[in-house]
């Protein structure tokens, strides 16, 4: 598995609902709205890099709203744990 972080820009009025959009993109598993120089930072998981492409000049950049985007490939994950059970309520 292959994962992109993707720094995101978009017009202010429109932080929400590019996230929402984004977020139900094939390929992106996260959408973070945060702090800092830029909008929104997703997750890209996809079996290629060829994919990380498609995904995000294919159909991220193509969102409505967005304006601008950095891509950051990931070489090596380091942490094992799952975030869904680090905060789950123990179904």
């Amino acid at each position: 598995m292959n994962t992109a972080i993707v720094f995101i820009n978009t017009e202010p009025a429109r932080v929400g609902e590019v996230a929402e959009e984004i977020a139900a993109l094939d390929g992106v598993t996260e959408v973070y709205s945060v702090t800092g120089e830029v909008d929104l930072i997703a997750i890209v998981r996809t079996r290629s890099v060829e994919s990380i492409s498609d995904v995000v000049v294919g159909t991220i950049n193509k969102v409505p709203g967005v304006t601008g985007t950095r891509t950051h490939l990931a070489f090596r994950a380091y942490s094992t744990h799952d975030l869904e059970a680090a905060f789950s309520l123990g179904d």
